[in-house]
């Protein structure tokens, strides 16, 4: 397991109560499970629409879930973006 930065943004800061978290996690998923399980129904509805950016990279929906995380790594969590 690698400890990691989880930051919030926008509606998933709101839904979280802070800006980020510090959470021990192998991957993308296991991060978000430690964090919508740390706060709740709320978070974890925002979480099924967010985007997700690792390292400053952006990560789509479907490989951030199984996105392997290095010691150190930053995982953000962003409001979805609309096109147009």
């Amino acid at each position: 397991m690698a400890q990691v930065t989880v930051r919030y943004w926008a509606a998933a800061k709101a839904a979280a109560g802070r800006v980020e978290d510090v959470v021990d996690a192998g991957t993308v998923a296991d991060a978000l499970e430690q964090a919508g399980r740390a706060h709740g129904e709320r978070l974890r509805a925002v979480l099924g629409a967010a985007s997700f950016l690792v390292d400053g990279v952006r990560v789509s929906r479907e490989a951030a879930p199984g996105r392997v995380l290095a010691d150190g790594a930053v995982v953000e969590v962003l409001p979805p973006f609309a096109g147009g």
